[in-house]
């Protein structure tokens, strides 16, 4: 048999797998359920009820703003009131209807493999933040809820999002060494002052960031507290900019 008709063979039993695997397990919907064409992919129904981000977005933040882009760097008005730590943010989705959903199933709802697309619309939504060597680092969480939920959803996400882009990526560059109490509710000021000295560079793990671009990938973007801390910790230990993408950003407007 030659090379061809090798390769030919296999692609035909793979196809016979593939098919065989399809009917056992037909691909469903991540939303609703519901069978669809591709695994880890959105019905049209719920593809319309998720909010993905477009058009012109703070240059800061990635909240979606009016107007078009016009090459000129935006800003919302929550970033020019309290300019970020960082140099750029942007966001895939707003944090309401089906994407809250979403991100609470990925947080809470053990499913983890909604990582994986999400990955894809934050490679997408963070095209114009990524640079040659930059080192993608997630959010940290304290040991204590990564033993009850079993995995950090930021770091998932930023695994995925390595293989999206071929950048590195460190799942421990930074430590959480207090639990913080729960920020939902908090104001911004509240959420600062809590996160205040509780995120660190790994020791092990700081030399990595030194003189290179760090991009801090979170799955929901509030008031920013979180990822400011984040970013501290970062310039503490010699990183050249930062960066932050977010799977879901929560805008006064939502």
């Amino acid at each position: 048999m030659d090379a061809g008709s090798f390769i030919r063979r296999k692609y035909r039993i793979w196809q016979q797998v593939q098919t065989a695997v399809e009917l056992i397990y037909p691909p469903r919907c991540l939303g609703c359920g519901n069978l669809t064409e591709s695994d880890f992919g959105l019905c049209g129904s719920c593809w319309r009820d998720t909010p993905f981000i477009g058009g012109a977005v703070c240059d800061s933040c990635g909240a979606p703003v009016p107007g078009n882009a016009d090459g000129h760097r935006i800003e919302c008005d929550d970033c020019l009131k309290t300019p970020r730590p960082w140099r750029d943010g942007r966001a895939a989705l707003l944090y309401q209807a089906r994407a809250r959903s979403l991100v609470l199933s990925l947080k809470h709802g053990d499913r983890p493999e909604l990582a994986r697309p999400a990955s894809r619309w934050m490679a997408q939504a963070g095209r114009a933040l990524f640079r040659p060597d930059m080192l993608i680092a997630p959010v940290p969480l304290h040991w204590s809820r990564l033993i009850k939920r079993r995995y950090n959803q930021s770091a998932l996400l930023a695994q995925h999002l390595g293989r999206e882009t071929g950048l590195d990526v460190c799942p421990d560059l930074l430590e959480r060494r207090v639990r913080t109490p729960v920020l939902d509710g908090k104001t911004a000021a509240e959420r600062a002052e809590t996160l205040s000295g509780v995120i660190s560079p790994h020791a092990k793990r700081k030399r990595k960031m030194q003189g290179r671009d760090v991009l801090l990938v979170d799955d929901v973007m509030t008031s920013g507290a979180t990822l400011a801390a984040c970013t501290q910790a970062c310039a503490t230990a010699g990183a050249n900019h930062i960066f932050v993408l977010v799977l879901a950003r929560v805008a006064k407007d939502a």
